[in-house]
């Protein structure tokens, strides 16, 4: 096999088979040290034999079997007698796992185990992108502009935490997996958000992030097939994901939904997800479960995706599924896009009479006060739209929305 044969072999072997391997040895050895250990020297191992050995027939396995040898010969060198009888009993059990859980698979486990309460939401998440990502520390670290450093010590206190609370390795029991999932969504959706729409630095848009979000997803949902919120969360990241590149001009700034060229969506993400929605209403409409938040922004960004211009829109079903959305996530945030859509319907002055009764709450969230100077904008208040449009530069971290910020601001008739 060519050298770039190997190379493509190698970026898929890590792709697919990452999460799998350390997985697997946390199961087996119930040590996270361990186990993210032995499978990048495992990886580190395949770099240096299969470019002059070949390819193997299944890598996944050969990962499997090289990182299981290396972290038994680990512990083979710990000095105490209890640890060196502990490797050697690993080396001949080849027992199935036990079932620790309503569904049986070693990802799942650890993504619950990343993802426990026991950790602050920045420690679940440098975890989740490190144990089940294969991302490097650097990699996260400049995800999240913090020092290397500060990113490898976040990482293991993370670790030790779980070691010391005795987190169990298993999936939640069937009585309280909904509870627990709700924050594993709530993870991966963080990590699309922040490549969807960085918060900071100068890259607008984090690429490598989302396609890790999606990733996750897609697993999630193999996992959990009929898990309505984790089809949901899939489908809605899809179809936002589906706009990346009609969302920045070639000069670095943020290219609104409404201005966007919707031929240079993707086609196939916007299939797949519409037919996620669409397995959603059907199961809804068979006795399923109400629709959760995940499956209402879903379905709101399939109207959006749907429309084949703005002034196609249907806002009126927009603000429907918002008022649902209400019930589900009674938050500023959502009476916020609520009140964007009904501008659509009922005129600016109505949406900004909403805005105005949540200026306490989101007063601090720059696209509070963005939404405000476009609809002052629009009634032809420019001196308060000009103020609005200087406390949202203010605010935003995202280098493509200041810049269009900055423009709309500018080209305010006076």
């Amino acid at each position: 096999m060519t050298g770039p044969a190997v190379d493509q072999a190698l970026t898929r072997a890590h792709l697919e088979e990452w999460a799998r391997v350390v997985a697997g040895l946390a199961r087996r050895f119930g040590d996270l040290d361990l186990a993210e250990d032995a499978a990048a020297e495992a990886f580190t191992t395949a770099v240096e034999r299969w470019p002059r050995d070949g390819v193997p027939p299944n890598p996944g396995a050969w990962l499997t079997t090289t990182a299981t040898r290396k972290a038994i010969d680990r512990l083979r060198r710990e000095s105490r007698r209890d640890d060196k009888h502990k490797a050697a009993l690993m080396l001949s059990d080849d027992s199935p796992p036990e079932q620790t859980g309503p569904i049986d698979d070693d990802r799942l486990r650890l993504i619950f185990t990343c993802c426990h309460p026991v950790l602050a939401m920045e420690a679940r998440v440098a975890l989740t992108l490190r144990l089940l990502g294969g991302l490097t520390v650097a990699e996260i670290a400049h995800a999240f502009l913090v020092p290397e450093t500060t990113m490898a010590r976040r990482i293991t206190r993370a670790k030790a935490k779980i070691a010391a609370a005795h987190v169990p390795y298993r999936v939640p029991s069937a009585t309280d997996l909904r509870g627990r999932l709700a924050g594993v969504l709530a993870v991966v959706y963080l990590i699309f958000n922040e490549g969807y729409l960085a918060t900071g630095g100068d890259d607008p848009m984090r690429a490598d992030l989302t396609d890790e979000a999606i990733r996750l997803g897609r697993l999630l949902r193999t996992l959990l097939p009929d898990e309505g919120e984790v089809t949901g969360l899939l489908a809605l990241m899809l179809l936002i994901d589906a706009r990346r590149t009609a969302r920045v001009s070639r000069t670095g700034e943020l290219v609104t939904l409404e201005e966007q060229d919707r031929g240079a969506w993707s086609r196939a993400l916007i299939v797949e997800g519409h037919a996620l929605v669409r397995e959603r209403i059907a199961a809804v409409a068979a006795g399923g479960e109400p629709p959760g938040r995940y499956q209402l922004l879903a379905a709101i960004n399939a109207v959006h995706t749907a429309a084949p211009s703005a002034r196609d829109t249907d806002w009126s079903q927009i603000v429907a599924l918002y008022d649902r959305l209400l019930a589900a996530d009674p938050s500023a945030i959502v009476r916020l896009n609520r009140a964007i859509a009904v501008a659509e319907i009922d005129g600016p002055d109505v949406a900004l009479a909403e805005l105005d009764r949540l200026r306490a709450p989101l007063d601090g969230y720059h696209a509070y006060h963005a939404a405000r100077a476009d609809l002052l904008r629009r009634l032809g208040r420019s001196e308060e739209a000009r103020s609005a449009y200087d406390r949202a530069v203010q605010l935003a971290g995202n280098p493509a929305e200041r810049a269009y910020l900055a423009r709309r601001r500018d080209q305010l008739v006076w």
